[in-house]
């Protein structure tokens, strides 16, 4: 097996747990509309890098990384009883601003449709 596939596997297996808990079980208003894009776990499984996006001015993203860290504790103690890991990694949650880049795109391009139609 080359190295870092089983990171990969058990890192979307965890996403997926983590998605569900958030939506389910952590009470605080900071993490309403938060979306989980994508876990990147060390090949010692031993850190993750959660990457999540909300939409929103920056102060939102800023709020929903507090609660996010606030209920990191919470979480990792889900994911101990949910998944058999010898170690439940270290959670750092990092803002994932690829979603909001590519709605940006979006608008750019249609902006440049309605020009071009209106030179046309």
């Amino acid at each position: 097996m080359a190295t870092g596939k089983r990171a990969v596997r058990v890192g979307d297996l965890i996403l997926r747990e983590m998605a569900l808990l958030i939506l389910e079980k952590v009470k605080d208003p900071r993490v309403n509309g938060v979306t989980l894009t994508e876990v990147r776990l060390s090949n010692d499984l031993k850190q993750a890098k959660v990457f999540f996006s909300v939409m929103g001015e920056q102060i939102r993203v800023e709020k929903a990384l507090e609660g996010l860290n606030s209920a990191r504790g919470f979480i990792k103690r889900q994911i101990g009883a949910r998944m058999k890991l010898r170690y439940v990694p270290e959670i750092l949650f990092v803002h994932d601003v690829s979603l909001e880049a590519g709605s940006h795109m979006e608008q750019l391009f249609e902006k440049m449709a309605a020009a071009e139609k209106s030179l046309l």
